[in-house]
């Protein structure tokens, strides 16, 4: 029998990631409360809230394959969240211009039958550009990022708003670090590629 694998999240973006690897799965959102605790670095917080989501998640399904992941991007330590609407996205973007921010990608594998878990964060570096206010407002009527972190989908024209991109894993700035959920899901006896 297959396993039965569960992304818990409702982002469409990460669905469309796991979408990817050609595996069934269901999609089931956690509800947790994702604020940050006092004194919790950005890569601290992207990293519990991860496992926190697959955790919560597998208590439901705890046969199931439960992956969780999270992001939470960083400048000067301090921790960028999602805008959540129009005015706070351009703040966020004009504090960003021509800087480098650390999209810190946390990811969590949890089956809870048999206790295992494993966990890893593949960090992102993003140069952003120096644009015209008016570039920046186009920007955001056009894509309206209010529900990405950092205001920039970087798999649309976010792209136009930078500089260079380094990391280990394309896929992690989109929100699911792949080449990290492949390895992590082989150590759970997933096949891949699918049959």
């Amino acid at each position: 029998m297959p396993d039965f694998i569960v992304l818990a999240s409702s982002s469409p973006y990460r669905r469309q990631m796991l979408d990817r690897l050609r595996l069934p799965f269901e999609c089931h959102g956690p509800d947790v409360d994702e604020a940050g605790r006092p004194g919790e670095m950005p890569l601290q917080l992207a990293c519990r809230l991860a496992l926190l989501k697959a955790s919560t998640v597998a208590v439901r399904y705890p046969e199931a394959i439960v992956i969780g992941s999270d992001q939470v991007a960083e400048m000067d330590g301090l921790a960028i969240g999602k805008p959540g609407g129009h005015q706070d996205a351009l703040q966020q973007l004009v504090a960003m211009q021509g800087r480098t921010v650390v999209f810190h990608t946390a990811l969590a594998v949890v089956r809870r039958s048999d206790g295992r878990s494993t966990t890893d964060c593949v960090d992102t570096w993003v140069r952003f550009r120096r644009l015209q206010p008016d570039a920046l407002e186009r920007y955001l009527r056009l894509d309206q990022p209010y529900d990405c972190t950092g205001s920039a989908k970087i798999e649309s024209l976010g792209i136009c708003l930078v500089e260079s991109v380094r990391s280990d894993d394309p896929t992690a700035l989109i929100g699911l670090p792949l080449i990290s959920l492949t390895s992590m899901l082989a150590g759970f006896g997933v096949a891949l590629p699918a049959r």
